[in-house]
Formats: C-alpha cells, sequence, structure tokens
C-alpha cells in the first residue's frame, strides 16, 4: 500500500513489512524490559515504534538511491519497503560504469553515515528508551551498509563490483555474470553461518537462525540468478528491429463493410488492415482475432471499424523503433498489434507483438 511519497516518488510498503515489523517488536522487547522495567504490554508497543524508526532509515537508504538516480536523469518509478529492507524501481538501467557505481554506492554509505551518526549521539544520550532505540539504530545500518557492500548481485555492492568488471571489460553483460556470480557464492557462504555461530562463537543456532539463513541465501541465489539471465536476454534486444518485421498494412474507410475490407487485403497481399478517416488520418487497427470470430455470413452487414481497435497512447510507433527501446514499448501499453509510422507520419505497417516475441525467441 501507498503511505506517501519521496521527492515526487511513491513509497510502497508490501504486506510481509507487517511480519517483520512484529518479529522486530518482540525481539527487542526484553531489552526495553531491562531498561523500563513495568511497561507491560507497552514494551511491543515501543517495539513497534523502534521498527518504524529503524525502516525510516532504510527509507533513507533506499531515497538515496532513487534521488542519485534521478540526478543522472532517470525516471524512479516507485519505493519500496518489504520484509527483507527496500527496493528502488528505477526505469531503466545505468548507461555507463560511473553512473551504476553512483547509484549503488550511496545507499550504502547513507546507511554508514546514518550508523555513525547514531553511535555518536549514543554517547551523549542518557539510559533510556530513546538510547536504546539508538543503539538499535546504530547496530542496525551499520550492519545494513556494510553488508550491503558485499560484492554480489542483487546487493548494491553487486552493482559496485558489476561497475568495476564493465568498466575495465567494457560489457555490462560480462560485470552482471561476475556479480551474479558473486551472488551466488555470497548465498552459499550464508549458508554456513549456524556452523559459524556453533564451531567459532561456541553459540547454538536456534530454528529461527535456520530459517533466516535459508530466507537470505534464497534471495540472493535467486537475486542474482535473475540479474544474469536478464543482462543475457538485455544482449540479444539490439537484434530487435520493428521495421523488418512490419505487416504490410491496407488502409480502407472506416465504414468499409468488413467484407469488402478482407477482400481487399487478400487481394494487396496485405497481412492486417488499418482504418483511416476520409481524410486518410489512421483511426484503428483491425483485430485478427475478432474478424475469424465473425462469421462470414454478416461480414457484409458490419463495419470494419467494428472490429477495430482504436489507436490510443502507445499504439502507434516510429518505423525506426528497436531494440530496448521497442520492448518498453510494448511494456508499458500492451496490445496485439501497434501501427508504425515514418517521419513524415506514413505508415509504414503494423507490427505484431507475436512477430516480435518470435524474432525474440530465434536470435542468439
Amino acid at each position: 500500500m501507498r503511505i506517501g511519497s519521496v521527492a515526487g516518488i511513491d513509497v510502497l510498503v508490501t504486506s510481509s513489512w507487517f511480519i517483520i515489523a512484529a518479529l522486530i517488536s518482540f525481539s527487542i522487547a526484553p531489552r526495553i524490559e531491562q531498561v523500563e522495567p513495568g511497561l507491560g504490554a507497552w514494551k511491543y508497543v515501543a517495539g513497534l515504534v523502534f521498527a518504524v524508526v529503524l525502516y525510516l532509515s532504510v527509507l533513507l537508504h533506499e531515497a538515496s538511491h532513487a534521488v542519485m538516480a534521478q540526478r543522472f536523469g532517470f525516471r524512479v518509478n516507485s519505493i519500496t519497503l518489504h520484509f527483507l529492507g527496500g527496493m528502488t524501481e528505477i526505469d531503466a538501467p545505468a548507461r555507463s560504469p560511473r553512473q551504476e557505481f553512483w547509484i549503488a554506492v550511496v545507499g550504502p554509505l547513507t546507511s554508514i553515515g546514518v550508523g555513525l551518526a547514531a553511535v555518536a549521539a549514543w554517547f551523549v544520550l542518557p539510559e533510556g528508551l530513546v538510547r536504546v532505540a539508538v543503539e538499535g539504530l546504530a547496530g542496525a545500518n551499520l550492519l545494513i551498509g556494510v553488508l550491503n557492500l558485499v560484492p554480489g548481485l542483487p546487493l548494491d555492492g553487486g552493482r559496485v563490483l558489476k561497475a568495476a568488471v564493465w568498466r575495465f571489460s567494457g560489457d555490462s553483460t560480462t560485470g552482471t555474470v561476475v556479480a551474479g556470480w558473486g551472488g551466488r557464492l555470497t548465498a552459499l557462504a550464508v549458508l554456513t553461518w549456524p556452523l559459524v555461530q556453533y564451531e567459532v562463537l561456541g553459540v547454538t543456532p536456534t530454528l529461527f537462525d535456520y530459517l533466516l539463513v535459508i530466507v537470505l541465501a534464497l534471495f540472493l541465489w535467486t537475486g542474482a540468478t535473475a540479474s544474469m539471465a536478464h543482462a543475457k536476454l538485455r544482449r540479444r534486444l539490439p537484434l530487435l528491429v520493428a521495421r523488418p518485421l512490419a505487416r504490410r498494412a491496407l488502409a480502407v474507410p472506416e465504414d468499409t463493410p468488413l467484407a469488402e475490407a478482407v477482400r481487399r487485403a487478400e487481394e494487396a497481399g496485405a497481412g492486417s488492415i488499418v482504418t483511416v478517416t476520409a481524410s486518410g488520418t489512421p483511426t484503428g487497427i483491425v483485430n485478427e482475432t475478432a474478424v475469424l470470430a465473425t462469421p462470414e455470413e454478416r461480414r457484409p452487414w458490419i463495419a470494419v471499424s467494428a472490429v477495430a481497435r482504436t489507436l490510443d497512447d502507445g499504439l502507434t510507433l516510429p518505423a525506426t523503433i528497436a531494440g530496448e527501446e521497442l520492448v518498453m514499448a510494448i511494456s508499458q501499453h500492451p496490445a496485439e498489434e501497434y501501427l508504425l509510422v515514418e517521419a513524415d507520419g506514413s505508415v509504414l505497417g503494423v507490427l505484431a507483438t507475436a512477430d516480435v516475441d518470435k524474432a525474440f525467441r530465434a536470435a542468439h
């Protein structure tokens, strides 16, 4: 759910946040009871307040990513707070290693800065609940900042590693793959934490410890794997070019009987039909599925515009569109077909999503 905005960016909270807030409240309650005995159930309320304050610092971490991305000219769609922290949704990937580095590193640096400020405040605050909260804030932010610098995706440190490899190799995909393997190795390392607790620290792991490392390891492994797969797909995007995929389109007036429009298209060898006004302005694309669903005996009595989809915003694309720009356009305005127009406004043809999918699968 939306709880507000930062720098014009929507801040969202998932239902899983309430689970972690409750866990934080119960885990810190004994410490609160130790400092302020006799609070009873109010110690859980105080714990919940601490959870909110802690996630405000997480929000600050994510907001730093968002503001840095905005400074580089990217549009930030949202900031989401969830069970394992937060996520900033930026509408496009970094265009250079420098952008990748600064957008990534500013988050951990912000958390470390908050942690150090809390440490300084701890020394001047008197004993009490506020000092307990600042103590927890210091430890949590320093831990978040340092762990996020671990060089493995999907952590921020993984993006820093990606930027470094990208800078020296000249290939962002190579950077992602290297950082992805860093994330996978980090996931395997996380699984060994209960063993470290027992053998090195002399602490017997609890069921919660085992569950936590499994959740974290899965998060890291799946995030790293998804990043690697996405990078390999992005490498194939430049092979997607709209112009050669365009189907020849026949333009007919909107009031043309459907049967007549189909006959003309077959004679002309056109793969699509576009409806136009009397002045020749395109208004819609005839839906092939709707045509096939219309009985032949009814087609002479139905205007072709009745089975055409109106050319709403996003359904008209430049004939030169290609690669990631093409994929983004289709993602933002899902449809079966799009009208491709030349720079002078003339119609090149119709681009079918099915043809784009087929070309993408065939790309190597």
